[in-house]
């Protein structure tokens, strides 16, 4: 068989793997860990690294961080978040804002990012205004 024969019945197969590898990385996209750092402990990040928060003043299913609130804690979510390793699939939820945007949630709570990470591991948000917080899953929801 020739070189150019070879590379054209092979190509069908390098296709089908790449799109089949891409597909993997593509759903890892959406699984959320649990990371740990000294100081801060376990928490939860995306599939980044990049740190999920929760807001005190908001309720199970509901979101109380409107407006301007967004733009310095941008809403985190996934049409289907996989659990990572500790988690079940049934942490996570959606719930529909009132300003029609859907949020992901661990545990019945909304999820969000700090504007002020910048890095995978950065936790700048932890204990800001004394209402934002990482979220330690063996531990959530706190008792407040």
């Amino acid at each position: 068989m020739g070189r150019k024969r070879m590379f054209v019945s092979f190509m069908p197969v390098a296709v089908f793997l790449f799109f089949m590898m891409g597909g993997w990385a593509l759903a890892m996209d959406h699984e959320v860990q649990t990371l740990t750092k000294e100081g801060i402990g376990t928490y939860l990040a995306d599939a980044k690294g990049m740190t999920l928060y929760w807001f005190r003043n908001d309720a199970p299913g509901k979101s109380a961080c409107a407006g301007p609130c967004v733009d310095k804690w941008p809403i985190y979510f996934r049409e289907k978040v996989k659990a990572g390793k500790g988690l079940t699939d049934g942490d996570f939820g959606t719930i529909t804002r009132e300003d029609g945007k859907k949020q992901s949630t661990f545990r019945g709570y909304p999820l969000y990012y700090w504007s002020g990470d910048k890095a995978r591991g950065e936790t700048n948000g932890q204990g800001l205004n004394k209402v934002w917080y990482v979220i330690d899953p063996a531990v959530f929801p706190p008792k407040m």
